[in-house]
């Protein structure tokens, strides 16, 4: 291995949160890095795979050298305990995102914690073992992604709602979502009435191992409307993510509901946390608790009316989703 002259690893760190203000790219951040320590392309070249493709490489590489600092006896071009471990645990990640490989929860929990920031757009997205052996079975609802849910009308079998413990188990993965959505929205220039609200709530959310729910109920089936309300056509969409409310929204089709509801979701995600509470809320005309995902603003929020619950019991056999 060829020998270079040691780089600073914090130099990378500054450069992120410089160029995150121009709305830079993570991949155009680790080019201007790498264009500022020209001494380093050739090192960081020899650590790439001889089967990863393009996309995988740039962001095992991003990865690598995001951690490099917290590996402070790593020097470029001297082999190294330190190196072969920071190498190691990005080629896990690496493996997790595209390939779908499974390690000890220590070690995922660990390149979960370093993967922060790092953004992988369109990455694939694998069924768990439940979608696989068919429970919550679910209808692809209209538009182009997948991952949306289209339901007619939610069902009326209650429980008294989410456990008292689910906010604490929800909150660590809200954290890292509300980072790479942080990261997303200064990479597109902040928040504003021109971006494609959900493909950046999408790209986020997938690239943090989940997918989002999308469930469409037409305007008049609801029935909670307001009497006052005179529109009675058009679609709502309800978002959610891990059973967490996101946001809901009116168009006069299932694409625009979407996007007005991946619009609203993303205000959540403007201040400087995002907290997953429970909350009261109307379900098929009655009071339920829910699990909701709030920003950290002193408010009294007016939550629309349901239109999915999961936490009710689990339909016998194979109705209609």
């Amino acid at each position: 291995m060829t020998h270079v002259a040691t780089a600073l690893p914090g130099q990378l760190q500054r450069l992120v949160l410089n160029l995150m203000a121009e709305g830079r790219t993570g991949e155009d951040i680790v080019s201007e890095y790498l264009d500022q320590n020209p001494h380093l392309v050739e090192w960081v070249e020899s650590l790439r795979g001889v089967h990863e493709t393009n996309k995988q490489w740039h962001a095992r590489r991003e990865f690598f050298l995001r951690n490099m600092e917290t590996f402070p006896t790593v020097q470029p071009g001297f082999p190294s305990p330190s190196l072969d471990r920071l190498l190691s645990l990005s080629i896990c990640w690496a493996n997790h995102v595209f390939l779908g490989c499974r390690y000890p929860q220590p070690v995922m929990d660990k390149i979960e914690e370093m993967a922060e920031g790092v953004v992988v757009n369109d990455a694939p997205v694998r069924k768990t073992r439940d979608e696989i052996m068919g429970k919550g079975k679910r209808t692809a609802g209209g538009g182009d992604d997948d991952s949306c849910v289209k339901r007619t009308k939610p069902g009326n079998p209650f429980k008294q709602g989410p456990p008292p413990q689910a906010p604490a188990e929800h909150q660590p993965f809200f954290n890292r979502l509300y980072k790479a959505v942080a990261w997303k929205l200064v990479s597109a220039g902040g928040f504003g009435p021109n971006l494609d609200h959900f493909e950046i709530l999408r790209a986020c959310t997938e690239s943090s191992k989940e997918s989002l729910s999308c469930v469409f109920v037409p305007l008049k089936d609801i029935p909670d409307l307001p009497a006052a309300r005179t529109q009675k056509e058009g679609q709502v969409c309800e978002l959610r993510c891990q059973t967490v409310y996101l946001g809901t929204g009116y168009g006069r089709d299932e694409a625009a509901a979407r996007s007005m509801a991946s619009k609203e979701a993303l205000k959540a995600f403007q201040g400087r946390k995002v907290m997953v509470k429970i909350c009261r809320r109307r379900f098929n005309g009655r009071d339920v608790e829910d699990l909701v995902l709030l920003d950290d603003q002193p408010r009294n929020p007016g939550f629309p009316p349901a239109i999915s619950y999961p936490f009710q019991p689990e339909q016998q056999g194979d109705g209609p989703s």
